[in-house]
């Protein structure tokens, strides 16, 4: 069956069900997320690190009944959502404009469905106009092209490959075109876009008091949606970096080594208990539609085995409730840099 896919005209989205989404320009992201600018200088030197430094006091936890922290990402994707909206409200007033997101949809796709509703419904609620243009499985590359020109040459909106690259670098709100994925793999470079799933990876991480900087990460996939894009933002925060795959051997080994594992494979309950080391910070950016044999109702989990990892790990992200709420926020805020730069507000 051919693969289904979804751009954003301002974003491509995670789930492959041909989606685009398209707006205008963005600025540069903040040096927050790139990490800080230092130099790359091998010194010999004393590691005294405790093995428990990898997060604040908070998190910290005794040997017996132990059970992880919960990254919950709700209450960080709000606080995004209105910050935007405050924002767009701004720029209504002061300029009498607003930012908007074009989602081409291709396919018929359930989960593809499910993810465009909520992310118009996040739209609709901080004030971003959307437009959605939708096509048949069976359509040409040629009339999916046309439809992504067609965005490219508006000025109110501002193979797979080929489809991406059509799509401008300064419209690219996923970040995923290859001009915007160069700049993020070089250092000192500033794409104008990071990958939505990347920035909210990173964002938990931060907001959360996490320590990233020297230590060991794996990440368990390399789609260029999330895996690839987060394992390149990760370096510029000076992780050291192992990015698995499917051909990798003893995966668990790795990543019982690890002292944050990212998922995203795509396969519900892959990683176990005993893939991780105790005391790791854990990161699941899976999102799977199980339906429940018993009841046939389709439930949402993660790549991570839940129930064996937060006994083992110090935290954790909950799906649903974790990366995804935050993952959307930032294709908001995207929008709303897309947005400011094309008027002239930064």
């Amino acid at each position: 069956m051919r693969k289904s896919l979804h751009l954003h005209v301002v974003t491509w989205h995670r789930t492959l069900t041909k989606t685009l989404h398209f707006h205008s320009f963005s600025s540069p992201p903040s040096c927050t997320f790139l990490g800080p600018n230092l130099p790359d200088v091998w010194v010999p030197r004393e590691d005294n690190t405790s093995p428990h430094t990898l997060l604040p006091e908070k998190f910290q936890w005794a040997n017996d009944g132990h059970s992880a922290a919960i990254l919950e990402g709700k209450a960080i994707a709000k606080q995004i959502k209105l910050k935007v909206a405050d924002e767009i409200s701004r720029m209504k007033t002061e300029i009498g404009k607003f930012p908007k997101l074009a989602v081409v949809l291709v396919g018929d796709r359930r989960d593809s469905h499910t993810f465009i509703h909520i992310k118009l419904k996040a739209c609709e609620k901080v004030g971003i106009e959307t437009v959605v243009s939708e096509l048949p499985e069976n359509c040409t590359e040629n009339e999916l092209l046309d439809v992504v020109s067609s965005f490219n040459d508006d000025k109110d909106h501002l193979d797979e490959e080929r489809i991406v690259n059509v799509v401008s670098p300064e419209k690219d709100v996923d970040g995923f075109h290859p001009l915007n994925i160069g700049n993020l793999a070089i250092r000192g470079r500033k794409p104008f876009f990071i990958p939505c799933a990347s920035k909210s990876c990173i964002e938990l991480l931060l907001r959360h008091g996490v320590e990233i900087k020297g230590k060991r990460v794996a990440i368990i996939g390399r789609s260029k949606i999330a895996g690839l894009p987060t394992s390149l933002l990760l370096q510029r925060h000076h992780a050291t970096v192992s990015l698995l795959h499917a051909y990798t051997k003893n995966p668990e080994q790795i990543t019982s080594e690890a002292d944050i594992v990212i998922a995203d494979v795509g396969i519900p309950n892959i990683v176990r208990g005993n893939w991780i080391k105790k005391g790791a910070v854990i990161i699941d950016m899976g999102t799977n539609q199980v339906k429940d044999p018993s009841s046939q109702v389709f439930r949402i989990t993660g790549d991570v085995y839940f129930e064996e990892a937060v006994k083992v790990a110090s935290a954790i992200t909950p799906v649903p409730g974790g990366v995804g709420p935050v993952t959307i926020s930032m294709l908001l805020s995207n929008t709303l840099d897309s947005a400011k730069r094309a008027f002239g507000m930064v």
